[in-house]
């Protein structure tokens, strides 16, 4: 049986300072028989991508609440979906949490499949997720590999190998540590030592379990590794958002096309998002250019979003576009929810309901 003394030290360690998470069963409770629901696992996994535990935390919470189990997700609509998911941001995860969760429920009688290999045959479940439920749910000593791992990896065995080059290096050393007996908990264990104690900046060497063992601690480079490629500067990008409200309090939103940046989420009318963006007003009327713009950073670029704005009569036919007599400005994408924040202040009292 696979055990490597690192692991156990890291296991004691967990069992001890193991960070309190929402969608995590404690390593006290797991050795009482409890075991970790696969469905939770599965959600806080998706919404973990590219976000961080403090913001993932109140939108699990509230996704967990409305929709306790996978067949409940897998029935619930669209739309609402796609409200609850807004701020979170990288909204195709939400589209393919959709999908995974009804072919869950369409093949597999709404249980996840139990093995690595299985998992990833359900939509929207790569490599890493894949690994990371069949670990912590099912035990699987399959090899987990997020950011923390890499960093932890890359310093433990002083690794300079730039990333994302060093990425197969980093894995199988993860692979050499990952023991046959609780293999989810020390994949977990990994990730809490390099979001506490081995810290992108300023690692706290002196506290951690692994500090005797550790190559780049006893070489002095621990704070310059893991070494990365430099980035690309982000290019950045020109946009129009049109926010019209007719006098009755109604806003006109759209909801964007299901591929692509936003898709599936309501938005305002606009142009495309280019060098040189061609005007596309959603109706006839008097636009006014808002003196601000709208500033957001995707993963590949900068966007500036000029806003333009109108008010029109309770009759006023449009192009693009359906009007929505009560808006939640929390139903919106952050973006959106920028060029909201910039443009509501300047339509007059009289026009404004509750929200």
């Amino acid at each position: 049986m696979r055990e490597h003394p690192l692991s156990t030290e890291l296991l004691i360690w967990y069992d001890q300072h193991a960070r309190s998470m929402p969608w995590r069963t404690p390593p006290a409770d797991k050795r009482a028989g409890v075991r970790p629901d696969p469905y939770r696992v599965w959600l806080s996994e998706v919404m973990l991508q590219q976000t961080t535990v403090a913001a993932v935390k109140d939108y699990f919470l509230r996704f967990t609440a409305i929709w306790p189990t996978v067949s409940d997700l897998a029935a619930a609509e669209d739309a609402d979906v796609m409200a609850e998911w807004a701020g979170l941001g990288y909204y195709a995860r939400a589209r393919n949490l959709l999908k995974c969760a009804r072919a869950v429920v369409a093949e597999h009688d709404g249980t996840f499949p139990d093995t690595r290999d299985a998992l990833l045959t359900l939509p929207g479940i790569g490599p890493y997720t894949a690994s990371a439920i069949a670990a912590i749910a099912y035990d699987e000593p399959a090899v987990v590999v997020d950011g923390n791992v890499e960093r932890v990896m890359a310093r433990l065995f002083d690794i300079h190998t730039p990333l994302p080059a060093a990425k197969p290096e980093l894995t199988e050393r993860a692979a050499e540590l990952t023991p046959d007996m609780r293999p989810g908990d020390h994949a977990q264990a990994v990730m809490d030592l390099g979001a506490t104690i081995c810290t992108p900046r300023n690692p706290a060497c002196g506290i951690c379990p692994l500090r005797e063992p550790c190559a780049a601690r006893a070489a002095g480079t621990a704070s310059e590794l893991p070494k990365k490629t430099p980035k690309k500067p982000k290019p950045t990008r020109l946009g129009i958002a049109y926010v019209a409200r007719r006098t009755d309090g109604a806003w006109l939103l759209e909801t964007r096309p299901p591929k692509g940046l936003l898709g599936g989420m309501l938005g305002w009318p606009g142009s495309d998002w280019s060098d040189a963006p061609t005007p596309a007003p959603p109706l006839e009327a008097d636009w006014t250019e808002l003196g601000a713009e709208a500033l957001h950073t995707f993963t590949h670029f900068h966007l500036r979003l000029k806003i333009m704005i109108t008010q029109v009569s309770d009759d006023a036919a449009q192009s693009a576009g359906v009007w929505h007599d009560r808006l939640r400005p929390t139903d919106l994408p952050t973006v959106m929810r920028k060029v909201y924040d910039l443009a509501q202040p300047e339509f007059t009292p009289a026009t404004q309901r509750p929200i």
